[in-house]
């Protein structure tokens, strides 16, 4: 009888370990499962650059989280932060008041003193996360300081060139370059970055130069990251290989170069639109490219975005918001109209106004990135047709019957034409104006110099 019992309960009891074991296994690996692609929260989401150092006077994080409420209100919801880790002191490039530069790591799992506390940061991440922002920040993997601990500690974390001497990159010589042939160094890197985010809750990190850094040390770190969370990696680099890296997205240089060189009129709307139908072609239907007018090293080292754009700083402000395949970006003060290069090493306050007049604009646009997938940066992007071509750069945003139509005039010049394609007809909002217009193949439209439309088809 005991046989037979045990005979009949045996099936059910290796079913149920099998299971327990199946379960436990989901436990474990649904981080890597759920990891595919682009976080879910990224698509129709914005980046807002925060140069801490010179945001506020005291130039701190707690008094940086003040302004937290005002930029929800404006709808930013990636808050990026340059490095703030602690700064080495060894090689600085200037003398009198230099605070150094904050991509010169003394320390990667410190927190600089400059700005406040690791516990304030740690308060500063949640109440962020409470208030709904994603918080990422800026991480260096390609150099250190001279005087991080590694470079006594582990000398052989760090290249040399062929004479035997430390490498200072291009002219950074306050910076020496990591050697990532060093497996212990790799490891180091990457520890030291979970530690940002499995103790400090971020949600993901902008590395600084990632073409200099060897792409299989980007795949191995980033797939262990996301065995933790699934952190937004933000590649300033244009290589292609990054994406197979892992990154979500790189920087769009070179159209931001072009718009300067429009505007400036070394570069006709052509070839402008040359560019972006090349980059169309060469990047993958799922990079994300970020586009921008402005950022901390356009502003500190190339001009301000009046210097560069001149009267269409809102008309490439616009162009930037609403282009294909990004997650696009804000840098700290344009929603004032910062006209002020800020310095790189010294304490420079941004000059805030308190108007705020560009807030409004911005708002604008980044309420209707989030209302309208067809913002989205997977959405559908295709060049619209208009009868005065050599000025007029027109396109339709598209995705799941939400479009979105954005006419930019990019000359000098007023102009007067029609748009020859069916997709625009309708009633949409005429987002600027506020009000609804009919707009059909017959439409004749009339546009200032520099002049934007942007229309909402809900």
């Amino acid at each position: 009888m005991k046989k037979n019992i045990l005979s009949s309960f045996l099936p059910v009891l290796l079913f149920s370990i099998l299971l327990i074991s199946f379960n436990e296994k989901m436990d474990k690996e649904p981080a890597i499962e759920a990891t595919t692609g682009h976080p879910a929260w990224s698509a129709q989401s914005n980046i807002y650059e925060i140069n801490l150092r010179q945001f506020t006077k005291e130039g701190t994080i707690t008094a940086f989280e003040k302004a937290l409420p005002r930029l929800k209100d404006m709808g930013v919801e990636v808050l990026w932060f340059m490095p703030i880790t602690p700064i080495g002191v060894e090689g600085r490039k200037m003398t009198e008041k230099d605070l150094g530069s904050y991509y010169a790591v003394k320390d990667y799992k410190g927190f600089n003193p400059e700005f406040g506390t690791m516990d304030d940061w740690k308060a500063f991440v949640k109440h962020a996360h409470e208030m709904g922002f994603k918080v990422i920040t800026d991480w260096v993997a390609n150099h250190s300081a001279p005087d991080n601990h590694w470079m006594k500690a582990h000398p052989d974390f760090y290249a040399k060139d062929s004479l035997g001497k430390y490498i200072a990159p291009y002219d950074w010589t306050d910076v020496r370059k990591l050697n990532y042939a060093n497996k212990e160094l790799r490891d180091s890197m990457i520890d030291a970055m979970k530690f940002w985010v499995t103790e400090t809750g971020i949600d993901g990190f902008r590395c600084d130069v990632a073409d200099d850094v060897p792409m299989d040390f980007w795949k191995e770190c980033i797939t262990e990251l996301r065995k933790s969370k699934h952190v937004f990696m933000l590649a300033e680099g244009k290589k292609l290989e990054l994406y197979d890296a892992g990154f979500d997205e790189t920087y769009a240089w070179n159209i931001m170069v072009a718009m300067t060189e429009l505007y400036a009129g070394k570069k006709s709307l052509v070839q402008f639109d040359s560019l972006i139908n090349a980059d169309n072609v060469n990047y993958p239907k799922n990079a994300y490219r970020m586009f921008f007018t402005t950022n901390h090293d356009e502003n500190s080292w190339n001009g301000t975005e009046f210097e560069k754009y001149g009267d269409a700083y809102k008309t490439f402000a616009v162009f930037s918001q609403t282009m294909y395949q990004s997650v696009p970006l804000i840098y700290n003060g344009q929603e004032d109209m910062n006209k002020k290069r800020l310095k790189f090493f010294v304490k420079d306050t941004i000059p805030w106004e308190g108007e705020m007049d560009m807030a409004p604009f911005y708002k604008t646009l980044l309420s209707l990135r989030k209302s309208n997938a067809a913002l989205a940066a997977d959405a559908s992007y295709k060049k619209l047709v208009s009868t005065a071509d050599s000025s007029i750069f027109a396109y339709l945003r598209e995705k799941d019957g939400h479009k979105v139509a954005v006419i930019l005039n990019l000359s000098k010049q007023p102009q007067k034409f029609s748009i020859k394609d069916a997709s625009i007809a309708g009633e949409p909002l005429n987002l600027f104006l506020g009000t609804k217009e009919k707009v059909d193949t017959a439409h004749q439209f009339s546009i200032e110099q520099w002049g934007y439309i942007v229309y909402d088809y809900k």
